[in-house]
């Protein structure tokens, strides 16, 4: 029996699913015609996790910070984010549409293709500002005294998510990151830091979808919450790959997390509106 197959996208960027015939098709499309849908999840992020190889390895220097991209690799940066934002929000779908909770594997590829989209995406001037951004103040050399909060961009404007900040004993507000507070910080509640972090993210997963909510914001905001959170959970400072320690319930949050970021940029995107 012939069955649908992976195809390579031109340029390496990524990959789509196409029938038996040939004809491309989406992932969610695909699992509700399928004899066997449950097989294709594993698959899709099987090659997901090549595709992230593929690229990692060829734009390295960029995607790292090492140098400016030209102008091709410009060109193949935009279309890497897109293919990767295209494959995360394909799987959020099709496990919906087909009860399927995403483990913790699927919570580690989608967070490392998620990673690796705001990477591409920021040496091109495709990320927006972080919550707050503007708003704190410049941090000076040295050991700060103070402690960690996470403070609300916006209360009556939820979709602008939220961000650490170091309030400090001279009453100065420091920008700071959940990475910063779990790894290189002194007398901080690590689990009820990551669980807060948990709290704002999904509240602002919500928000994004509020009928009055600015689009434009929450993407940017879930960009910021999510890289975060991600960056926290590295498992090594040198390293794309993420590791969730095993909680399920943080796979579905990245899982949840990286598609409302790809959902809200569809408004503003022109070539992320066909999904």
């Amino acid at each position: 029996m012939a069955r649908p197959r992976i195809v390579q996208d031109e340029g390496q960027a990524g990959f789509h699913w196409a029938t038996s015939s040939g004809e491309p098709i989406a992932l969610p499309d695909l699992v509700a015609i399928d004899e066997e849908p449950e097989r294709l999840l594993p698959t899709h992020l099987e090659a997901l996790d090549d595709a992230l190889i593929i690229a990692t390895g060829r734009l390295s220097d960029v995607l790292g910070g090492g140098r400016r991209p030209s102008g091709d690799e410009q060109r193949d940066l935009r279309e890497l984010h897109r293919a990767l934002d295209r494959l995360c929000h394909e799987y959020a779908v099709a496990a919906a549409r087909t009860g399927t909770e995403p483990d913790v594997r699927a919570g580690q590829i989608i967070g490392t293709a998620t990673l690796v989209s705001v990477l591409a995406r920021q040496p091109i001037g495709l990320l927006g500002p972080a919550p707050l951004d503007g708003e704190l103040d410049d941090p000076s050399i040295g050991i700060v005294g103070g402690f960690g909060d996470l403070v609300v961009a916006d209360p009556e404007r939820p979709w602008t998510g939220a961000r650490w900040v170091v309030r400090t004993t001279d009453g100065r507000r420091l920008p700071a990151t959940l990475s910063m507070l779990l790894h290189d910080s002194s007398g901080v509640n690590k689990e009820a830091a990551v669980e807060e972090h948990r709290a704002a993210l999904r509240s602002t997963i919500a928000a994004a979808d509020l009928p009055n909510a600015d689009r434009m914001a929450a993407a940017c905001a879930l960009d910021w919450m999510l890289y975060d959170f991600l960056n926290a959970h590295r498992d090594g400072p040198d390293s794309g790959a993420i590791d969730l320690h095993g909680r399920g319930d943080d796979a579905a949050l990245v899982v949840a997390a990286s598609d409302a970021s790809v959902r809200c940029r569809t408004d503003f995107d022109p070539l992320l509106v066909h999904l």
